[in-house]
């Protein structure tokens, strides 16, 4: 027979205890540090999906604005027909995907194209057509009042939430 120490063999039996496993304490301490950390990664999901969506309301800002001014170069240098009363922009935001002739063209054949395809609005509902997720102001309304007319002078977005920079999407 081996002779243990009786104080060895009191060490083995607590250290065996401790070997078993987590305590309860443990084990809620480690969950709340876990729901912290997801809401955290949460938060900060939500915030780039909304980043993500102003980058891309920016870019198609600048296309239509873009294709607009282009539109008003082309009136104004005699290639797109324009009244006497008329101010030279787009009637719609569909002549700038659709082609206007281009009357320096000696066999009037040619169209002149401002945009490919007209994007959409990335916060307006995705079951309506792109021109419809755009609000539209015409050259004779006003600034702060932007209201639809005779032709396309600028474009805004429809949304009526606010920018992470506090400004609204519609004041873009």
């Amino acid at each position: 027979m081996i002779d243990v120490p009786p104080r060895q063999v009191r060490m083995t039996v607590a250290a065996s205890r401790h070997r078993g496993g987590f305590t309860l304490i443990e084990l809620l301490i480690t969950v709340a540090i876990l729901a912290l950390l997801a809401t955290g990664a949460m938060t900060f999901a939500d915030l780039a999906v909304q980043r993500s969506h102003e980058q891309e309301l920016r870019i198609a800002l600048r296309q239509i604005r873009e294709a607009i001014d282009a539109y008003k170069a082309a009136a104004d240098g005699n290639r797109v027909s324009k009244a006497a009363d008329e101010s030279g922009y787009p009637p719609s935001l569909a002549a700038l995907t659709e082609g206007v002739p281009d009357i320096a063209d000696p066999k009037k054949a040619k169209k002149l194209y401002f945009l490919r395809r007209l994007p959409r609005d990335p916060l307006a509902d995705p079951a309506e057509p792109a021109e419809a997720t755009w609000g539209l102001r015409s050259h004779d309304s006003d600034p702060d009042d932007p209201q639809p007319g005779r032709d396309v002078f600028d474009v805004h977005s429809l949304s009526p939430r606010v920018g992470l920079g506090g400004r609204p999407y519609r004041e873009w």
